[in-house]
């Protein structure tokens, strides 16, 4: 194995960067499945650690890494110890170790959480069972699981054995620690990369010697040198999101949501349960089950974009270490208007679930299941009302040109929303009709874009006039919001029990999806005649006719050419957001591509 060095290269603020002639803003793989080999021998996984650590000692390390920067120093680290591109994926987490160790070591133990992998357990003897979380470990001493723990434990670590990105997140914006440590396989791992890693939080983590999910192995001694990491002398802080991610999440706990929009009738702050209703005054109640609603759950990420937007073009204070403290000067304005946007997109929530007649939203039943849809309609158009309200009660504050500026740009949104829902409906309720690709992109640039896009305009205008932004930042929530419906499009393929999610309900539902005019594409007039054929066919079960589905679609290469077009729009929006002035909202943009438009789902087949 030969021996070298990877060097980075400065860039002009004193960040390292990849070598000139590298784009910062690499394409995504369409297929990772060929990079997520892992080194055999340990000698060579030795090696790969040892020079991400001389690689990372030569970067500013003041701005997170992007998955592009990552996935580059990773190919030069192979490529200086003539090990094989196969390994690309498990050395990016290696590499993401090391950039974040001297940090992960600044935050004290009992602000660290501990993930552990439940496939690290005895399968055979184990005798624990999950909970909501995930495995209740016994500490029994079995498995290398108990051990982790224990010690882990008595240092002061929260400790959980679960996986996956979410639960690492709700974790994070509760505010209880602030580093994460875990161990996983690489499939896990790289969720947690778009997720996690380039959010800014400090993480280290071990990969498993294997991605199987039954009694794998892991080197033990580099999970112990996590564990005990030390703090070192001089660790600077990397800019990171976690306090605009946690500010965004915290607007929507009871407390402060009613503190920031107060209600206006008596019994509202009571949580809503089925049966309550019966319970309010009759004239509380549509407002009783909106707050409910706005609180109940979600990512919140619009309103993350209207803050981290204004805090970009503010002088990011919010991204420094003292961002917490920051954020608590902010003015109630500001924050209210951020609600305003999540008000919006709550009620087209609970309008497309009744249009769609879809049984489940954030795990519960959606809110025309539980109390009816002509309640749920009155309730969505309560809280369009609310988001306008929001903004319109803040001209003392943000005078009223600035007003008026935000609520066209909150018009404009809604008012193309309801075309490109509208345009759905249409193309639903007439299946005869051919639709193409052309047509579906549409309606996704009318039904998902506007929202991205007025939660970067209102964000911009909040902290300055418009100027040329409107152009540009239209054309990147274009492209970011018709990526990020053709990934949806390929998550309805993908099983979801936290959501309860019926695995390919958008055909079933004949819904205009790019999946469908794919198919349509390639199969002509008689594969559109199978296909409403098979949809309609009493005889078979829903499951025979979505496996049909799914089999044409996979026959039809729709699939495939899905992710070619989020390959496509992905880099359009990468181009657009390379031109955008000053580098902190550059640098946002291209963190909202890296998590918005994470890696899509790999349709492996359905059972």
């Amino acid at each position: 194995m030969a021996s070298a060095s990877v060097t980075p290269s400065p860039s002009s603020d004193g960040k390292s960067t990849v070598p000139s002639g590298t784009s910062s803003s690499a394409t995504v793989r369409l297929s990772t499945a060929h990079l997520k080999h892992i080194p055999k021998m340990l000698a060579d996984r030795e090696a790969v650690r040892a020079q991400c650590r001389k690689t990372v000692a030569l970067l500013a390390r003041k701005h997170p890494p992007s998955v592009a920067l990552m996935e580059e120093y990773a190919r030069q680290t192979l490529s200086a110890l003539s090990l094989p591109e196969a390994y690309v994926g498990w050395t990016m987490v290696v590499f993401a170790s090391e950039f974040w160790c001297d940090q992960v070591a600044a935050v004290p133990p009992n602000r660290r959480l501990l993930l552990l992998p439940h496939c690290l357990k005895h399968s055979e003897s184990c005798q624990a069972e999950y909970n909501e979380v995930g495995l209740d470990c016994h500490r029994c001493g079995a498995c290398s699981i108990g051990e982790f723990a224990q010690v882990a434990e008595r240092m002061g670590y929260h400790v959980l054995v679960a996986e996956g990105s979410p639960i690492v997140m709700r974790i994070i914006l509760s505010g209880r620690v602030d580093a994460i440590l875990g161990i996983a396989c690489l499939n896990v791992l790289e969720k947690a990369i778009d997720k996690v890693l380039i959010a800014g939080i400090p993480c280290m983590a071990v990969p498993l010697l294997s991605n199987q999910c039954r009694n794998t192995e892991v080197d033990e001694a580099w999970v112990w040198d996590m564990i005990n990491v030390r703090r070192a002398a001089g660790t600077r802080a990397t800019r990171t999101y976690v306090h605009l991610l946690r500010a965004a999440a915290g607007m929507f706990e009871r407390p402060r949501l009613t503190q920031l929009a107060p209600t206006a009738r008596a019994g509202t702050s009571v949580l809503v349960a089925d049966d309550t209703l019966q319970q309010l005054d009759p004239i509380a109640a549509t407002e009783a089950i909106a707050y409910d609603f706005m609180s109940r759950g979600g990512k919140y990420s619009r309103p993350f974009i209207t803050l981290a937007v204004h805090d970009a073009l503010t002088g990011a204070r919010a991204t420094e270490s003292g961002g917490a403290e920051h954020l608590d000067k902010l003015p109630e304005a500001v924050l209210r208007t951020a609600i305003s946007i999540e008000a919006f997109h709550k009620a087209s929530l609970v309008h497309d679930d009744v249009e769609d007649e879809d049984p489940f939203r954030y795990g519960c039943p959606t809110v025309h299941r539980r109390f009816g849809q002509a309640v749920a309609i009155n309730v969505g158009d309560y809280l369009i009302g609310m988001g306008y309200r929001l903004v319109s009660r803040e001209i003392g504050s943000l005078g009223a040109e600035r007003v008026a500026d935000i609520l066209h740009c909150l018009a404009d949104a809604h008012t193309r929303l309801t075309e490109g829902q509208g345009a759905e409906l249409a193309w639903r309720d007439a299946p005869h009709r051919w639709l193409t690709p052309i047509d579906a992109l549409k309606i996704y640039a009318l039904k998902t874009a506007p929202a991205f896009e007025a939660a970067l305009l209102v964000g911009v205008r909040l902290a300055q006039p418009l100027d040329g932004y409107a152009d540009t930042l239209h054309r990147y929530a274009r492209n970011l919001g018709v990526a990020f419906q053709i990934i949806n499009d390929l998550d309805d393929w993908e099983k979801d029990d936290s959501n309860k999610r019926i695995v390919g309900r958008d055909a079933l539902g004949r819904r205009p999806t790019l999946l469908w005019a794919l198919a349509l594409e390639a199969t002509g007039a008689a594969g559109h005649v199978a296909l409403r054929g098979l949809l309609n066919d009493e005889t078979l079960s829903e499951d025979d006719r979505i496996r049909r589905v799914y089999q044409t679609y996979q026959e039809a290469g729709a699939f495939q050419n899905a992710r070619l077009l989020i390959d496509k729009h992905r880099r359009r929006a990468q181009d657009l957001a390379d031109q955008v002035a000053p580098d902190d909202l550059r640098r946002l943009l291209h963190f909202l591509i890296d998590t918005v438009l994470r890696h899509p789902c790999v349709n492996k087949g359905i059972a």
